[in-house]
Parts: C-alpha cells; structure tokens; sequence
C-alpha cells in the first residue's frame, strides 16, 4: 500500500476461478500484496470487474472509486481508492486480520 495525493494504491495477487470469493485472503510478504480469491475466471475482464467489486464493497466505497491502476492481463494488480484515508484502509485491513 501506498497513498497518493490521488488516493490509496493497494499491491494485489488474484486467484480467479476460486470455489469463493474472499477479501482479503492472506497477505504474502514476499510479494508485498494482498491476496484476494474471487469466483470469475479471468477471461472477458470479468475477474477484474468482480476484483473491484468486491473491494468496493470491503471498504465501503461507491465502484467509481475504486479504479484498476495496473496489471489487467496478470495476477499481479495495482487498484487505487478514491475518497478514503490510508489511516481508514490499514484500520479496516487490520481489523481483518486481527481479529
């Protein structure tokens, strides 16, 4: 994670074509990204667009604000989150995770 004047850019690995979808999964160090499992398979951006969903949902915020940056063909994406604080993403993530 990372913010901007723009926003809040989080690091993701995607595994489409999961038995469920889940936001946030796990983290993994070693690609310093957040793990998310979503049911659409990767074809026809429709694992992308339930990527966004979904973390729309998460941190509640309107679809329109949270926005695919990078990595539409790959695993590996950037998505930016309009309107929401760093403090708010790592709170909600912490919490998550925590417990």
């Amino acid at each position: 994670m990372r913010t901007s004047s723009q926003g809040v850019f989080l690091y993701l690995h995607v595994s489409p074509g999961s038995s469920q979808t889940m936001f946030p999964s796990n983290y993994n160090p070693w690609r310093k990204s957040i793990e998310i499992k979503v049911r659409s398979k990767a074809a026809e951006n429709k694992a992308n667009i339930e990527v966004l969903e979904t973390i729309a949902r998460f941190f509640n915020l309107a679809e329109k604000d949270v926005v695919l940056v990078s990595g539409d063909k790959q695993r590996e994406k950037t998505v930016l989150l309009k309107k929401i604080s760093l403090n708010v993403v790592e709170g909600k993530l912490k919490e998550y995770f925590n417990g």
